[in-house]
C-alpha cells in the first residue's frame, strides 16, 4: 500500500464525521434556508464519498453517478433559490 491508499482510508472517516454534523445541522436548522443549505452540503460530502469509493476501488462507474447527483444538486439549489426569490416579491 502506499501513502495515497492510507490517505483515502484517513479521508472516509473524515467525511463520515463531517456528513453526521452536517445531519445535526440538517435536522435542527432553524429555518428552512439552514436545512437547504445543509442538504446541499450533505450531497457534496456525499458525491466525495463517493469519489474516494470509486478512486479506491478502481470503479470509474461510480464519478459518472457523483457527476449526476452534482448536477441534481445544482439544479435544487437553483429552484429553492428562484423559490425563495418569488416568495419574497409576492410578500
Amino acid at each position: 500500500m502506499t501513502l495515497n491508499d492510507y490517505l483515502y482510508y484517513f479521508i472516509l472517516p473524515v467525511l463520515s464525521v463531517a456528513e453526521i454534523l452536517v445531519l445535526i445541522r440538517f435536522l435542527k436548522g432553524p429555518s428552512i434556508i439552514d436545512r437547504v443549505i445543509a442538504l446541499d452540503l450533505m450531497i457534496t460530502i456525499g458525491i466525495g464519498i463517493i469519489s474516494i469509493y470509486s478512486i479506491i476501488n478502481n470503479q470509474p462507474t461510480f464519478l459518472d453517478i457523483a457527476m449526476i447527483l452534482a448536477l441534481i444538486a445544482f439544479l435544487s439549489t437553483v429552484a429553492f433559490s428562484y423559490y425563495l426569490q418569488k416568495r419574497n416579491k409576492d410578500d
